[in-house]
């Protein structure tokens, strides 16, 4: 149940969405030299953390798609981690739109899977989702 999808181009690129805790990242790629741009500025800027950068690049490297693709990238919510693991999991996504055969790469480096931990909500009357006031016999 593959779609056919449209040769992408800078007008018409492929998108992929990532969502990680409370971040989204939104993903455009389209055929280019390998540039990456995460909130209009490159990714060696935007993510500090050399962890975050090799989270990004991840699905690239698995898949020998490192110089094929221009990236755009949107993301807002989270901290830098999330962000970058949502961008992880969105450039995954658009790839294996732009080319199908790739999804078995991706998979078995499991980037194709959504990380399903978020925060747990704070409760009424309580000081955060598990802490309790202290408690007192008299």
């Amino acid at each position: 149940m593959t779609e056919a999808v449209a040769e992408p181009t800078k007008a018409n690129p492929i998108w992929g969405v990532g969502r990680r805790k409370t971040a989204v990242a939104r993903v455009r790629i389209w055929p280019g030299k390998g540039n990456i741009t995460v909130n209009r500025r490159p990714v060696e800027e935007y993510f500090n953390e050399d962890k975050d950068r090799r989270a990004v690049y991840a699905p690239l490297l698995a898949t020998d798609a490192l110089k094929a693709y221009d990236i755009g990238v949107n993301a807002k919510g989270g901290g830098p981690t999330g962000q970058a693991d949502a961008t992880k999991l969105g450039i995954a996504r658009a790839l294996v739109k732009a080319d199908p055969s790739l999804e078995q790469a991706l998979r078995d480096g499991r980037f194709l899977t959504r990380d399903p931990r978020m925060r747990e909500r704070k409760k009424y009357g309580q000081p955060g989702a598990r802490k309790r006031f202290q408690f007192s016999k008299r």
